[in-house]
């Protein structure tokens, strides 16, 4: 490939390295955050297992929590039987540094990112919180369909949504159109 091939590719390429590494730096310091509190759950985990067991007490399920303090776990009891354990993978830590490292690989900082960001992690927070409340009632009403439900369906949605996201913050917050042209 010449180099004036290369030079057209020049802003994706750039695009990808900060892109993964933002990925990679945010992953590490994850994972520093996790480890360090092994081997008890994570506080992020329990605040969120904790919102998820309320939100499914306000629709009228007996859901208590339960930290495991061997393991990196919290269950949502529902009268006082195990039914969901929430990993730290669950909390949605993880899918938020992807959204993140998007969103700071493609642009530079601006008043838009700042309020857009925020926004954005909120809304991953609330369809995290969504999901887990689901995965307690597939495991109530459909458990043979819990494993696919986690680690299939609800996983391809959260990642859409957080796509989702993306082409919002492009095409729609950045004002890019498909022809190149301002919204």
């Amino acid at each position: 490939m010449s180099a004036i091939h290369l030079k057209e590719f020049k802003p994706a390429i750039a695009f990808l390295l900060k892109f993964v590494g933002l990925y990679l730096v945010g992953n590490l310091l994850y994972g520093w955050y996790v480890t360090s509190w092994y081997p008890k759950p994570d506080p992020v985990t329990n605040f969120v297992t904790v919102q998820s067991a309320n939100i499914l007490s306000w629709f009228g399920w007996d859901a208590t929590t339960s930290i495991q303090l061997t393991r990196p776990t919290t269950h949502i009891l529902n009268n006082h039987l195990p039914v969901v354990a929430v990993y730290e993978g669950c909390n949605g830590l993880n899918v938020m540094i992807v959204f993140l490292s998007f969103l700071f690989a493609f642009g530079p900082l601006t008043k838009t990112l700042l309020w857009f960001v925020p926004l954005g992690l909120g809304l991953i927070h609330v369809s995290n919180l969504a999901r887990i409340t689901l995965l307690f009632v597939v495991s109530i009403y459909m458990p043979h369909y819990s494993y696919f439900t986690h680690k299939y369906l609800f996983t391809a949605f959260i990642y859409l949504f957080v796509f989702l996201l993306w082409v919002w913050w492009v095409y729609r917050i950045t004002g890019k159109s498909k022809d190149g042209q301002g919204a």
